[in-house]
């Protein structure tokens, strides 16, 4: 089995994709449940990376933190996607590509992993 990653998935993540990794096995929580529907993007990264969990998210406000926060050389974790190929993808092959970062031996050397369609 892969090496699998606690998540913190923002407002952003389909509902059904936070389903279906659950029943797959991830640990995954939902800053909804946790912060509201009111919340800051860059206090969602933060607790993300303070409770050693990764950011999933195709929020564009999220990856521009992001970068920032590479060049300032500040510790996360994030898993992202644009939001077209996301409208692209069915939830098991989201399910499918965050396996597949699990079970890369370099996963997160360059802390944002990409997910995009497979065709």
């Amino acid at each position: 089995m892969a090496a699998r990653f606690a998540v913190l998935a923002d407002n952003h993540v389909r509902q059904s994709i936070v389903e279906a990794l659950r029943r797959a096995g991830w640990d995954v929580v939902r800053s909804v449940d946790l912060f509201g529907e009111r919340n800051e993007d860059e206090e969602l990264l933060a607790w993300a990376a303070a409770n050693n969990r990764v950011f999933a998210t195709c929020d564009k406000r999220i990856h521009k933190i992001a970068d920032r926060w590479l060049t300032e050389g500040r510790r996360f974790r994030m898993v992202y996607w644009w939001l077209g190929r996301y409208r692209e993808m069915t939830d098991g092959e989201m399910v499918e590509s965050f396996e597949a970062i699990a079970a890369k031996p370099d996963a997160f050397a360059y802390p944002i992993e990409y997910i995009k369609p497979q065709r």
